[in-house]
């Protein structure tokens, strides 16, 4: 049994995310939180074991305020609960956090941080609307390494626009550098309802199938020599780092999903969380949860 918590804000929207995001704008993030954590009281009944994982994604949850981040977390681990987790992961992105915030993640109990790096390379970073620089990013590989995380994910992502093979070479190589546990190399797909897809279909943007299997071929080929295992598609791991979330969500594990937009599937019911953080938060006020739709699997 798995748990994951969607928090959709971000400070900047990258062009080629499709995942439901938003700056915070209006939102009261306190009511968010505590809408999350009684979304998790009301459909605890539903587990038919407590999580074994826990993971916060978005969007951005290491934007979130230390005292919000520590209520959100408190919260869950009451109202699930969640105390004997085998993995805690949260996503950040570089420049959201400090020495401090990155002692705070330890302290709250979480075990895996999933870096959204994407490039060691500035322009590339520029491209994917990035916020951080590369020396950002390092510098946040060494907070958390400061800070006693026991493992670090980065991930980074390939064939992007104007992105070329020395380029990802480099990047490949300023990564098994700062020795992370876990790598993600994403090759970029062009998906709806974001910028990247529209300037395609303007002819702006071009797709290349043989760049991608070079930059696929680089990847591994690097990061195995460098000590990783190749255990998924787009990951590697160091020996012990694999990640049990995604391991376990690819061979069909249940699955609890909190948040705006989250997905829920448990005993073959796939229900689907309203993708509308307003609404969202009303609904689980008014009734606990905020199933927009729901489907029974054969």
């Amino acid at each position: 049994m798995l748990a994951y918590v969607h928090i959709p804000f971000c400070h900047r929207i990258c062009p080629y995310c499709s995942f439901f995001k938003h700056t915070p704008g209006g939102t009261d993030i306190g009511a968010f939180v505590d809408a999350v954590v009684r979304e998790a009281r009301h459909r605890r009944s539903e587990l038919p074991a407590p999580p074994r994982t826990l993971f916060l994604g978005g969007g951005t949850p290491s934007m979130l305020s230390p005292t919000h981040l520590a209520r959100l977390v408190d919260g869950l681990r009451d109202a699930l609960p969640a105390d004997d987790l085998e993995e805690f992961t949260m996503e950040a992105n570089p420049a959201t956090f400090d020495a401090r915030k990155a002692r705070q993640f330890r302290e709250l109990g979480i075990t895996r941080v999933s870096l959204g790096i994407q490039s060691f390379d500035a322009g590339v970073l520029a491209t994917l609307g990035r916020e951080h620089d590369p020396d950002e990013a390092a510098r946040s590989v060494e907070l958390l390494r400061d800070a006693g995380l026991p493992s670090l994910n980065i991930d980074l992502m390939f064939s992007v626009p104007g992105q070329s093979l020395a380029s990802w070479l480099a990047t490949l190589e300023r990564t098994i550098s700062v020795h992370p546990d876990h790598v993600s190399a994403y090759n970029l797909t062009y998906e709806e309802d974001t910028e990247f897809l529209e300037l395609r279909r303007q002819g702006r943007l071009d797709a290349d199938p043989e760049l991608d299997l070079r930059g696929f071929e680089l990847a591994h080929r690097l990061l195995c020599e460098a000590g990783f295992e190749h255990y998924e598609t787009s990951n590697y791991a160091r020996p012990g780092h694999r990640s049990i979330h995604n391991q376990a969500t690819w061979q069909g594990e249940e699955y609890l999903g909190l948040g705006p937009s989250a997905v829920t599937t448990i005993a073959r019911r796939r229900a689907r969380n309203v993708a509308d953080t307003a609404r969202y938060i009303g609904m689980v006020r008014a009734l606990g949860h905020a199933t927009a739709d729901c489907e029974h699997l054969d």
